[in-house]
């Protein structure tokens, strides 16, 4: 039994063309960043969802970072996951990997990581989110005020009264976000009376599950440059440690600024 701390990144294939929904390269320069920047840590990188089951022995928190909605790579394999999370396996969702369909695979994200993307109830603008207070959590750790342009989904589907739920990361989300009109992913009443009410939407999240496991839930990272911000970046990678049970040094999760090249490298 390995006395590392064992992440496994589970990729889709990349689907945006460049620079966008990156999820290979975007997996690959994260585990690299965690590896160098924690000790005592093994990370994997897997497209697509291992078919070999032995690859999740031992392992601490599993990374889906993918397409989502009803092609989700996690649908046909909802009893498997069931299974490693009831064992405390840490799991978090980045950005489309957050969005499944309502019924059996909405409500076992609701079980795992405390929310989803929820058609005709959230919503996947490209806005600026400005981010000015932080709670006190450990994937907040380091952190100072900072904006940044992405594709953030909001006004997610949560346990009923945010049961266990922690938001780590939220904005207000302005008006300009719904000018199209309502549709599955676009608007919808109960999205527009949020905003509003100029209620704080939550981008990221996370939960301690009674089973002892962790759960991660991110709207952003549409972007693959958006991991040369330092903050998000920080912010990551605390809350991918955090969900493997990794304990955050008191300024965050700390990495070298990435350069264009570098970041592209992954592509």
């Amino acid at each position: 039994m390995s006395t590392k701390t064992r992440i496994v990144f589970v990729a889709g294939s990349a689907s945006h063309g460049s620079g966008s929904h990156e999820h290979p390269g975007g997996c690959a320069f994260l585990a690299d960043q965690l590896n160098d920047a924690v000790e005592g840590i093994e990370t994997v990188v897997h497209q697509g969802w291992p078919s070999d089951p032995t690859i999740f022995a031992d392992t601490d928190a599993i990374i889906v970072y993918s397409d989502g909605g009803g092609g989700h790579l996690s649908i046909p394999h909802l009893d498997q996951i069931s299974e490693l999370t009831s064992q405390g396996m840490g799991l978090a969702m980045l950005h489309y990997a957050v969005e499944v369909p309502k019924g059996e695979p909405g409500n076992c994200f609701l079980d795992w990581i405390g929310g989803y993307f929820e058609t005709h109830l959230s919503v996947n603008p490209h806005w600026t989110a400005t981010f000015t207070s932080f709670p006190d959590h450990p994937a907040t750790r380091g952190l100072i005020p900072f904006s940044l342009d992405d594709e953030w989904y909001y006004h997610m589907r949560f346990r009923e009264n945010m049961q266990g739920v922690t938001p780590v990361l939220s904005a207000i989300a302005p008006e300009s976000t719904l000018q199209r009109p309502d549709g599955p992913h676009s608007g919808n009443p109960h999205v527009r009376a949020s905003v509003a009410k100029g209620e704080p939407q939550h981008l990221g999240w996370c939960v301690e599950r009674p089973d002892g496991g962790r759960g991660f839930g991110f709207t952003g990272g549409h972007y693959h440059k958006n991991w040369g911000d330092d903050n998000l970046r920080k912010f990551i990678l605390n809350a991918i440690a955090w969900t493997a049970k990794i304990e955050i040094p008191e300024d965050g999760i700390s990495t070298p600024t990435p350069t264009e090249a570098e970041l592209n490298s992954y592509l």
